[in-house]
C-alpha cells in the first residue's frame, strides 16, 4: 500500500507484495500490515510500512470523508480497458501519523484508477491536476496522448456532493520540466494567466508530481499536478531503477 508523506521527516513506502498478502470483502482491503476500510460514511486507512530506499517506519491513520459521491468512471481508450474515477474530488481527511510524529486536518482527493493490462501498452503519456476552487467545486483536468495517436482531454468542475459539470477546457501551455529528469510538465490554464511550479515533491525519470499556482475555470486557485512519460517507463535503464523505491516482497 503506498503512502507517501512529503515535508520534513517524509517517506516514500510503495513495496510490491504477494498474493497472499492480500484479503478483501466488499468494505476492506488488507494488504500486508496495512488495510483501509469503509463504514458507509468514512474511509480509514491504517498504514503500516516501511519506507525505501533508506528503511525506516511509515505507520499512522488517515480518516477521510467524502461530502458525496460521483456517478462512475470515465473510459480513457476507446476499448474502455483503462478508467479513472475521481469518487470523491472534495472530501476532508484526518491525518495521524506515529512514525513519523506528525498530524493535520484539510482538504482531501480521492479517486481510483483500474487497467485491464498495464498502462504502457495504451498510452504514450498523461498529465493530471486537481484544485481546490474558491466556489467549493473541485476542478480536475486529465488529459492523456494513446499509442495510437489519439487523445483524450476532460475538464470538470465537481461539487461537493458528487454531481460533474464538464467545463470548456482552457488553453494548453506548459511548466519548466523536472530539473533534474526533464520530464515534460503540459498543464492547461485559463488564458491570460500564468501558472508556475511552487514545490516539486517527486522528479523521477518518468514522473513528476508537483504543486502548482494556476487559474481554473476563472478562479485562482493551487493545484497538484502529475505528469507520467509511459515511452521513459518502457526503458530497460528505468525499469533497473524500480525496485530501489519499489521493493517486491513476494513471500508476504
Amino acid at each position: 500500500m503506498n503512502a507517501v508523506i512529503y515535508g520534513p521527516g517524509g517517506r516514500f513506502s510503495l513495496t510490491e507484495r504477494g498474493a497472499g498478502a492480500l484479503r478483501r470483502d466488499e468494505r476492506s482491503l488488507s494488504i500486508g500490515r496495512s488495510q483501509m476500510s469503509f463504514d458507509g460514511t468514512n474511509v480509514t486507512v491504517d498504514i503500516d510500512e516501511i519506507a525505501a530506499p533508506i528503511p525506516q517506519r511509515v505507520r499512522g491513520r488517515v480518516r477521510l470523508t467524502p461530502s458525496g459521491f460521483t456517478p462512475g468512471p470515465f473510459a480513457l481508450d476507446a476499448a474502455g480497458r483503462q478508467r479513472w474515477w475521481p469518487i470523491a474530488p472534495a472530501s476532508r481527511a484526518e491525518v495521524a501519523f506515529d512514525s513519523p510524529g506528525l498530524s493535520w486536518r484539510g482538504a482531501a482527493y480521492f479517486d481510483t484508477n483500474a487497467g485491464d493490462r498495464p498502462l504502457e501498452d495504451d498510452f504514450s503519456t498523461w498529465w493530471w491536476c486537481r484544485a481546490p476552487l474558491p466556489s467549493g467545486d473541485a476542478g480536475v483536468i486529465y488529459e492523456v496522448e494513446r499509442r495510437d495517436g489519439t487523445g483524450q482531454l476532460l475538464s470538470l468542475a465537481i461539487s461537493p456532493g458528487g454531481e460533474v459539470e464538464h467545463r470548456e477546457a482552457p488553453p494548453p501551455t506548459a511548466l519548466p520540466p523536472g530539473r533534474i529528469w526533464r520530464v515534460a510538465r503540459p498543464t492547461r490554464c485559463d488564458a491570460g494567466a500564468t501558472p508556475r511550479v511552487l514545490r516539486t515533491f517527486e522528479d523521477t525519470p518518468f514522473y513528476t508530481r508537483s504543486e502548482i499556482e494556476t487559474r481554473l475555470f476563472g478562479e485562482r486557485t493551487r493545484a497538484v499536478h502529475e505528469s507520467l512519460s509511459m515511452t521513459r517507463f518502457t526503458r530497460p535503464w528505468v525499469r533497473m531503477l524500480l525496485p530501489f523505491r519499489m521493493p517486491r516482497v513476494p513471500w508476504s
